[in-house]
């Protein structure tokens, strides 16, 4: 006997039904959203966590445009934690904990440590963490005897402008101003280094107000974990490194071993706990069950995944996240749809379907910000893009497990992602821009001001093949 069948849709299957718009312009639609409790995007968009998407540079651009970025796992704990802390070290009206050494290193070690950090200047303390004085590049810039002393170098404690613990920020703006400097350490009554202002990180914090920042200020940030081996492990480096949300990747969302993992995490964690992939209501549900703070949705939509030509499993994206908000929505449950956006028009229509948020990958992957190099071949640039479940994927996770790579088990290696270039896009800054526009243009649209409103008031209509020709065969820009 024949089993019924359902009809599933991906964004290209259909168009949201023009609505009557109360906005005066797209610049007074809301985007801002709640990926978790109590952490909310001013743009709803997510860095994919992927090795050829998202480190830290990724991520704090993601931030400061309204975002946020997911450090991938692909590399060890300390290293992922580590551009963790870049990310919360990038901006923030305080730094809590700022970049020291010591007044007896040389020199040359002062420029390794600076290099390796990706800093411009220590605070220079003794073993008490008593301010001393301050060690910027200019100090040293023109130092031709490596070997000499930080103190020799620095500028020293009775020269600084300080401040004090839980200074007020106009005040602190004012003492920048008026005496020119560009970083103000904060010292108590015995002098001991309780933080660091700096020039650049207040300026940021008033100029741009669409960051997507914690409550200290700082940017927000999440890591990515596995469920073998070491991630309850990573999940808690990730934590202790002050990571806004942690999540939990796998190719099949809805397995066993993915529901336990999501139990031993939860007992862990103090942060949100991000759990996909997934495409149906019984996975959602079933992660919901186990504890899962966000449901990310999307098997085989990725431009650069071929689950579904491989297993010959998946569902069509657009009825992925209405059938997982579905379920998820019943229990207020934000869902990130994962996959399958090709341009702003798929963002509206996965908003209006239930995501709270959207992630993508090969949109970000030909940017400034995203790891790799760029090539050139007939004179254009390019980048490198692969699927996590890519061959080559597979071999460098392997080799991160320090695990021995046999030849002949290289063949039993079944991919399900392929690699590949995308077109360079410039700045990421440059690409969310365009995108948002479009998002608040499709907002508008469907006579929406905030994302509550396109869920509420969206109607999708299907379309036929001469319909589907009629909306996306334009003619190409020369």
């Amino acid at each position: 006997m024949a089993k019924e069948m359902r009809v599933g849709l991906s964004y290209n299957d259909v168009l949201l039904v023009p609505k009557r718009s109360r906005s005066a312009s797209r610049r007074d639609i809301d985007t801002a959203t709640e990926i978790a409790k109590g952490v909310t995007l001013n743009v709803p968009f997510i860095s994919a966590n992927m090795d050829t998407v998202s480190e830290y540079s990724m991520a704090i651009a993601m931030a400061r445009e309204g975002g946020i970025g997911i450090i991938h796992r692909f590399m060890d704990i300390e290293r992922e934690a580590g551009q963790v802390r870049k990310v919360k070290r990038a901006e923030g009206y305080v730094i809590e904990d700022p970049y020291s050494i010591g007044p007896d290193e040389t020199i040359e070690f002062a420029k390794e440590q600076m290099a390796r950090n990706e800093t411009s200047g220590f605070l220079v303390v003794d073993k008490a963490n008593k301010l001393l004085g301050v060690l910027s590049h200019r100090d040293i810039m023109f130092t031709l005897h490596d070997k000499k002393r930080v103190r020799e170098e620095m500028t020293p404690r009775d020269k600084l402008i300080v401040g004090y613990p839980g200074m007020e920020r106009n005040r602190a703006l004012d003492l920048l101003k008026k005496y020119k400097v560009e970083k103000l350490p904060l010292v108590d009554k015995g002098n001991v280094v309780k933080g660091l202002i700096t020039a650049k990180d207040l300026h940021s914090h008033v100029s741009n107000k669409m960051s997507s920042k914690d409550k200290k200020g700082r940017l927000l940030v999440g890591g990515a974990t596995g469920v073998k081996g070491d991630y309850i492990e990573r999940a808690m480096a990730l934590q202790d490194a002050e990571a806004d949300i942690v999540v939990l990747d796998v190719a099949h969302g809805h397995s066993d071993s993915v529901i336990e993992a999501v139990r031993k995490l939860k007992k862990q964690l103090d942060i949100p706990l991000v759990v996909g992939n997934v495409a149906t209501k019984d996975a959602t549900n079933d992660l919901i069950s186990a504890g899962a703070d966000c449901i990310k949705v999307g098997i085989g939509p990725g431009a650069a995944c071929t689950t579904r030509l491989v297993t010959g499993s998946g569902m069509p994206q657009l009825t992925a996240v209405m059938d997982c908000y579905e379920a998820s929505s019943r229990q207020k449950i934000p869902l990130i749809a994962d996959g399958g956006i090709k341009d702003s028009g798929d963002i509206t229509k996965a908003m209006a379907a239930g995501a709270s948020a959207v992630m993508f990958g090969s949109l970000l992957a030909g940017t400034d910000e995203s790891p790799g190099y760029f090539v050139r071949r007939n004179g254009v640039k390019y980048k490198a893009y692969r699927g996590m479940a890519s061959f080559g994927a597979n071999v460098s996770r392997r080799k991160m497990d320090n695990m021995d790579i046999d030849p002949n088990e290289l063949t039993q290696i079944v991919p399900e992602g392929v690699e590949s270039s995308v077109p360079y896009r410039g700045a990421v800054k440059e690409v969310v821009s365009q995108l948002l526009g479009g998002l608040r243009s499709g907002m508008s649209y469907c006579g929406a001001t905030n994302l509550k409103e396109l869920r509420k008031n969206s109607e999708f209509i299907m379309l036929t093949q001469s319909g589907a020709s009629e909306s996306y065969s334009k003619l190409q820009p020369t």
